[in-house]
């Protein structure tokens, strides 16, 4: 057996500065609107900035239309999760272990929508609203979300149901376990970590998308879309920035602990 220092290569200079340049292509203009957030320039880009300051903080969180669009965003996001947790877990149930034909094909259909771009699957939507006389409200808004939402929570779940010793669930049946104390007290603990990274993946997908939220519900917009009304106004620049921060944040946060989650859950299961 060959032990860990002989299977360790060292990245050569080339694939270490092909690296750390991709990481800097991805996240360079990211860092940039952080900066510019902080600017004290009001009206252009200028680099780098004259001076720092946090005053469009405090004006972007008096602004009233900033708040109805983070509150619908995140209400969104909360109903497209909780959806997608609900169908992409059961999904993820049939799937898994079962062998039926057309499961192949199924299993493409739930995969299919996070594939298509989001102008896509918006046409489509908002088609066969208009061919069902379905009128555009908060919920279709979550409807649209949850297509792709669900990808996310049948993949984490089941690539962990795959993982899943079968033992358990026969020790569990053995011992007079009826199916739904099989899965309350066998199946869902080993499937927690999994079902709430893929929500708190789901969360970030829906709070950050653009495509797919151009229905309005009411008078109010979704965060995205108040961001591009706003940069047509370029005295609104530096409170588009800030509200720029804070989507970052939003999605940077539950994707980084979902990560976690995952690396934390596939060594629980190693074991």
């Amino acid at each position: 057996m060959r032990s860990n220092s002989a299977l360790s290569v060292r990245p050569s200079l080339g694939l270490t500065l092909a690296t750390i340049g991709g990481v800097l292509f991805l996240h360079m203009p990211l860092a940039l609107i952080v900066l510019y957030a902080f600017s004290s320039e009001d009206k252009s880009y200028v680099f780098p900035p004259p001076s720092l300051t946090t005053q469009w903080f405090a004006v972007a969180l008096d602004r009233v239309d900033v708040w109805n669009a983070v509150t619908l965003s995140v209400q969104v996001a909360l109903c497209a999760t909780a959806l997608a947790l609900i169908l992409g877990t059961l999904a993820a149930g049939a799937l898994a272990r079962s062998k039926f034909f057309g499961r192949d094909a199924i299993s493409l259909l739930l995969i299919l929508p996070i594939a298509l771009p989001g102008v896509v699957t918006g046409i489509a939507l908002r088609s066969a609203y208009h061919s069902a006389d379905i009128p555009f409200s908060f919920w279709t808004i979550v409807i649209g979300h949850a297509t792709f939402c669900i990808v996310v929570v049948y993949n984490n779940a089941v690539a962990r149901l795959r993982r899943l010793s079968p033992s358990l669930i026969e020790a569990s049946m053995d011992l007079g376990a009826n199916a739904f104390q099989t899965f309350f007290y066998v199946v869902l603990p080993q499937l927690g970590s999994a079902l709430l990274a893929g929500a708190l993946l789901a969360f970030a997908l829906s709070f950050d998308e653009v495509i797919v939220t151009t229905f309005t519900a009411g008078q109010q917009t979704t965060l995205p879309i108040w961001m591009l009304q706003e940069l047509i106004r370029p005295r609104q620049r530096p409170v588009t920035n800030v509200v720029a921060v804070f989507i970052i944040a939003m999605t940077f946060i539950p994707i980084v602990a979902a990560y976690w989650l995952t690396q934390r859950g596939d060594d629980d299961v190693r074991r």
